[in-house]
């Protein structure tokens, strides 16, 4: 599963996009981190490593509801065209 891990103070939460197992805590240890996510900031900072969701997705992890919605609000960068 791909979901959100709560980071930093308290009333200042900042997040980590993690590669985790569905039973264990929301907290707990993951298998994997692949993203950021601080919504104190104005506009909220997102950054996520597209490739390895992607390649998690394939394996068969489901995302979270909130990092579904994050993943549609921020997609990945098309790839640029090589200039000949």
């Amino acid at each position: 599963m791909i979901r959100l891990a709560r980071f930093g103070a308290k009333k200042k939460p900042s997040y980590r996009v993690v590669v985790i197992e569905k039973e264990r805590a929301r907290d707990s240890r993951s298998v994997e981190v692949v993203g950021t996510y601080n919504p104190i900031r104005q506009p909220a900072e997102v950054k996520l490593d597209h490739e390895r969701i992607e390649y998690w997705i394939k394996k068969g992890a489901q995302p979270s509801e909130t990092v579904a919605r994050l993943l549609k609000k921020h997609p990945a960068a098309a790839a640029e065209p090589v200039a000949s």
